[in-house]
């Protein structure tokens, strides 16, 4: 595979590009940081990307950035087959609630600017005869929940888009998966109480990077969230205004 990464850098993005890496996957990093990105870089070669990883900004705040960096990308490796997207923000809904900005930045970052970015990676993958377009949303989607609203329905929005490409596209060779990751112990939940079923970095990889290989349209990380989420989408609305999950 060829992979242009965006978030590839922090927390699942991290785990997720190691565990590509060790399968001989050519890598190429996209994000703010360019310090970080090399870093990171050097890191998945020693964990067995195929050839050198080269990595060069892209901000997921600036689509300016988007086509430019895709470009690079594609040059860099002679071909893009598979993009991926792992990069977002989250922010507690407290914490979203005081600060309309945070709001603002989350709700661009997350859903819109998301969109526009895969919008570019779709048309180069087509262009090229077809490819694999695998991206984070999350569970929090699913359905409008007390503790997850803002962030909840930007990745609402954003499963919804994922989802119509791959009914659209799919046929012209496009493979879209949308990822759907539960409570995950990375840097992006740390202070908030894992739940039982919290999953590991390295074992959500393994399933996501299988996803990957196998074309599935949609994986939920770790998989029992596919039964939790089954049944959070069925109870009642009585039911979920009086519970706190």
């Amino acid at each position: 595979m060829k992979i242009a990464f965006l978030g590839a850098s922090k927390g699942m993005g991290r785990a997720l590009a190691r565990q590509l890496a060790s399968r001989g996957a050519q890598l190429f990093l996209l994000g703010r940081d360019l310090e970080d990105l090399g870093r990171s870089a050097a890191d998945l070669q020693l964990h067995g990307a195929s050839g050198t990883v080269g990595f060069c900004t892209c901000d997921l705040l600036q689509p300016p950035t988007f086509g430019p960096a895709l470009d690079q990308a594609s040059a860099a490796m002679n071909g893009l087959d598979t993009v991926i997207v792992t990069a977002g923000i989250f922010a507690t809904q407290e914490e979203l609630e005081a600060d309309p900005a945070l709001t603002a930045r989350l709700l661009t970052a997350d859903f819109t600017n998301t969109v526009l970015f895969c919008e570019e990676a779709r048309k180069r993958l087509l262009a090229a005869g077809g490819g694999t377009l695998c991206v984070f949303s999350s569970v929090a989607g699913e359905r409008g929940r007390k503790p997850v609203i803002l962030y909840g329905a930007a990745k609402a929005g954003l499963s919804r888009y994922l989802e119509g490409l791959d009914h659209k596209f799919r046929s012209q060779g496009l493979r879209t998966i949308t990822v759907k990751p539960g409570f995950v112990k990375t840097g992006m939940t740390a202070g908030l109480k894992p739940p039982p079923f919290a999953g590991e970095p390295d074992a959500v990889a393994r399933s996501v990077a299988r996803a990957i290989e196998r074309g599935s349209a949609e994986v939920y990380a770790p998989g029992i969230w596919r039964l939790i989420m089954l049944v959070i989408r069925n109870l009642p609305r009585g039911v979920m205004r009086r519970i706190g999950f």
